[in-house]
Order: structure tokens, then C-alpha cells, then sequence
């Protein structure tokens, strides 16, 4: 038997807590399916220093965990399970779980965020978590005094190397084009860095390193291509840390929900509403641009108000 909420969200970032908090201050019964990376992807960065409210800064868990704690003072509750399947072809709507568990909803506050893009070159996946990541924030630590490479041009490549020097010893920042997308400052200031280093024009052939007697792996190196002379080089390398941007989670409702051709989900003019009446869309899922933890809490309160108010319409309707 599937079990009712009035609202479910799907996704427990910023966006999707701001929306449960708003939504159950409204007395409204909700449900946040908290997925895969239960937080989002607040989880995985240290320091916080742009959240509003917080003079001295606090850390991405931290954060998530009062915004968890504030939604559920006014009874919402949190599933630490992954919604699998959608379906708004009919009202009320329902979704199924990875357990197998099966739930329907008046209206449905998508907040499932965006998650870090990976080069798909041959190793990568066999040393991720041995010296390949996709967050310094979360390995930076293990790599004190070591030789890391960062790939990427953009503001996150930026600032990864940046973070990174706080650990390694050299940080060598590797990006296929001799040109940055990063913003100026960001450029200027991992120029200003005596730790980083650039390498343009070239990008990762292959990651390569050695089994390990416990049965562990490593990386040990890196095989480079040089873009404009073809030549190819192999380097030793201590980790490498892969920032090539985001793509939205939204795989589940391709099909559904309209999009744009990079899969962000598609709103109706300044508000939360999708193509789908009572399915409301908030946070990265929908921001291809700002993609902040504030502007997500913000567009979270939208879709929370946009879902109450359309709520409230359907039961004069009936």
C-alpha cells in the first residue's frame, strides 16, 4: 500500500530543505527523499563563507544539518531513500524508491541539485578514490606534502588548485586550451600561487599506477597529450582532481519534465512551476547559471509557496 504526503521533494540540498521548511511552516505533510548524497553537494565542500547569516562562515555539513533539523521542528520528514521512478501522469502522482517502497503525492518539489562531471578517460574510474577525485575539498587533506594536478579552466578548476595548495607541496593545473573561462580574479589570483603551475594545451591520455600487494591501488602517473605538438609524455603524478563542471540530476524525469539540451530543467518565467501542473522544479536542477547554495534556499522558498498556493487553487476546484 503506497503512503500519502501532501508534498514530497525530492532531493535534500539547500533548495530541497528550504522548500520542506516552508512547506511544513504552511502545515503541510512532507516528505524529503534525501537520495544518494543526502545534503547534497554542500557535503562534500569544507568552508561555507557565502551563505548569508553567517558572519564567520560554517561548514558545508554543518549547514545542512541545521537546515535538516529546522525543516523537521516543523514536521517534516526525512526518507533516506532514492526515488527511482516517477509518474504524474495521473493524480494524485507516485513515485517508488530503491526499496521498493511506493509513495503518492499531491504536488511534487523537485530539488534532486547537479553533480561534478568526469573526463571519462581510460583509468579514471579504476583509480577514482586512489588518487583520482572530484573534490579536493573531501581528499585535499591526504595529499600533504604531494604533487597533485587539477584538471580544468573554469572557476572551479581555479579554486580547487587554490584549496589544494593548502596540502600539496605543488599543484599543477592542466587545461586542453591555452585560454581560461575562469573569471579574471579567480585566474589572477592562482597565478599569483608560487605553488601552482599551468599546463595548456593538453589533456589526460590515460591515468596510470600500480596494484598494490594489499590488494589496494595507486596512482602513480599521469600519460599527457600536448594538443598542438602530439606529442605524448608521461609524468608522475601523487593525485589528480577532476574539475570539469556539473551536470544536472534530472535523468529521472527526461521525458517527463522539459529541458534544455544540457538536461537543466526547464521553469515557467520567474517561478518554480514545470510544464507538468503540481510538479514544481528549484535549486541546480533548474540554475544553469548562479548555481549558489543562497540563490538554491531562495528558489527552494519559490517552490514551496508555488505548491501551497497551487494546492490551495486545486481544493477550491473540487
Amino acid at each position: 500500500m503506497a503512503t500519502h504526503k501532501q508534498i514530497i521533494i525530492i532531493g535534500s540540498g539547500p533548495a530541497g530543505f528550504t522548500a520542506a521548511l516552508y512547506a511544513s511552516r504552511a502545515h503541510l505533510q512532507v516528505a524529503v527523499f534525501e537520495g544518494s548524497q543526502p545534503g547534497g553537494q554542500l557535503t562534500i565542500t569544507t568552508e561555507v563563507e557565502n551563505y548569508p547569516g553567517f558572519e564567520h562562515g560554517i561548514m558545508g555539513p554543518e549547514l545542512m544539518d541545521v537546515l535538516r533539523k529546522q525543516s523537521h521542528r516543523f514536521g517534516a520528514e526525512s526518507i533516506y531513500e532514492t526515488i527511482t521512478e516517477v509518474n504524474v501522469s495521473q493524480r494524485p502522482f507516485s513515485v517508488k524508491t530503491d526499496r521498493g517502497n511506493e509513495f503518492t503525492a499531491d504536488a511534487l518539489i523537485v530539488a534532486t541539485g547537479a553533480s561534478a562531471k568526469l573526463l571519462g578517460t581510460k583509468g579514471e574510474s579504476t583509480y577514482m578514490g586512489y588518487g583520482v577525485s572530484a573534490c579536493a575539498t573531501c581528499d585535499g587533506f591526504f595529499f600533504r606534502n604531494q604533487h597533485v594536478y587539477v584538471v580544468g579552466g573554469g572557476d572551479t578548476a581555479m579554486e580547487e588548485a587554490n584549496y589544494l595548495t593548502r596540502f600539496a607541496s605543488k599543484v599543477t593545473l592542466v587545461h586542453r586550451r591555452d585560454e581560461f573561462r575562469a573569471s579574471k580574479i579567480m585566474i589572477e589570483r592562482a597565478q599569483k600561487n608560487p605553488k601552482i603551475e599551468f599546463l595548456t594545451n593538453t589533456v589526460i591520455e590515460e591515468f596510470l599506477g600500480e596494484e598494490l600487494p594489499s590488494g589496494m591501488r595507486k596512482l602513480t602517473s599521469l600519460r599527457l597529450h600536448n594538443t598542438i605538438t602530439s606529442e605524448y609524455t608521461v609524468v608522475p603524478a601523487d593525485g589528480c582532481f577532476i574539475a570539469i563542471g556539473h551536470e544536472p540530476n534530472t535523468k529521472l524525469f527526461k521525458d517527463i519534465l522539459d529541458m534544455d539540451s544540457t538536461g537543466y530543467i526547464i521553469t515557467r518565467g520567474k517561478s518554480t512551476y514545470s510544464n507538468v501542473p503540481g510538479v514544481f522544479v528549484c535549486g541546480d536542477a533548474q540554475d544553469s547559471v548562479y548555481r549558489q547554495a543562497i540563490t538554491a534556499a531562495g528558489s527552494g522558498c519559490m517552490a514551496a509557496i508555488d505548491a501551497e498556493r497551487w494546492l490551495e487553487m486545486q481544493s477550491h476546484h473540487h
